[in-house]
């Protein structure tokens, strides 16, 4: 394949990949932070840590492993591949220890579960923000 040819198509892939990143992570107007650290991050989305700094239960929403939103955010925001999340979740089923998080088909309802769950967690991608009415955005240091 010419360079003249293998140009477009990687610039085509960078700006695709660009479009879908998870940038933003949400929560429940009542959930007592405004920022976490990466390694805080990970430990609720692998769900280890179980409940928000006031007591309330945390709850993890996620869009479909095949998502791209998602596969940008496991990979960008919590530094580790969408497989090695999900055999976390598996294993903590498995083993009794815990739950997986709950699924949701869209950013839409993304949005709306996390805005009408306590202590509810999620993502989204930053051409989301206008739809982003109810919930507040996290920081990550």
């Amino acid at each position: 394949m010419s360079r003249i040819l293998t140009f477009p198509l990687v610039l085509s892939l960078l700006l695709s990949a660009l479009a879908v990143r998870a940038d933003t992570i949400i929560v429940h107007p009542d959930v007592p932070i405004d920022h976490l650290s990466a390694n805080e991050l990970r430990s609720i989305f692998s769900m280890r840590s179980l409940r928000w700094v006031n007591g309330v239960p945390i709850r993890v929403f996620v869009l479909s492993d095949q998502s791209p939103v998602h596969k940008s955010f496991v990979k960008q925001k919590l530094e580790m591949f969408p497989y090695q999340l999900r055999m976390t979740w598996d294993r903590a089923v498995f083993s009794g220890t815990g739950y997986p998080p709950r699924k949701v088909s869209n950013i839409e309802d993304m949005v709306s579960r996390v805005r009408s769950t306590k202590g509810g967690i999620g993502y989204v991608n930053d051409e989301s923000i206008p739809l982003l009415e109810g919930v507040k955005i996290v920081e990550i240091n």
